[in-house]
């Protein structure tokens, strides 16, 4: 690793630690040259998932839209920011080792819904409102019911 102060190509590692549970490594390292200290970050390079949308248009895929979308279906649930992080954890990691360069945007509704009814309820019909977009009050009934009913297998 070049020093990024003098550019002189030998530095030695003075401590290493995990980071982002255990997904990437944090550095000190030390310039054997000038003698001063930086830090570097070492984690696996992420391959490019592009999501397929309904119109046949596609984009990069953004946690930050995942995030978003759940964050607001817990909005005023007693949920835990760290569990939301943990579910979108969870499907980004899940869709990286689904090892497939395009993934439709329906796919990844239906595991953020999946994961939501497990999280919290109210926060699934929340966001499946929106998803399947329900039009009329029966739709949202019958969600609610195959929910229930679920529920009582």
């Amino acid at each position: 690793m070049k020093c990024p102060f003098c550019d002189y190509e030998d530095t030695k590692v003075i401590d290493s630690r995990p980071i982002d549970d255990g997904h990437a490594i944090r550095r000190r390292r030390e310039c054997e040259s000038c003698g001063k200290r930086f830090t570097t970050y070492e984690k696996v390079e992420a391959t490019i998932i592009m999501v397929v949308k309904k119109d046949g248009s596609r984009e990069a895929f953004d946690r930050n839209k995942v995030l978003n979308g759940i964050v607001k279906a817990c909005e005023k649930r007693p949920v835990a920011m760290a569990d939301i992080e943990q579910v979108v954890n969870d499907i980004e990691r899940g869709l990286n080792n689904m090892l497939q360069k395009e993934i439709k945007s329906t796919f990844i509704g239906e595991l953020v819904m999946e994961k939501l009814k497990e999280l919290d309820e109210v926060a699934y019909v929340r966001f499946a409102s929106v998803y399947r977009q329900f039009t009329d009050v029966n739709t949202f009934i019958k969600e609610i019911e195959d929910l229930m009913g679920k529920k009582e297998r």
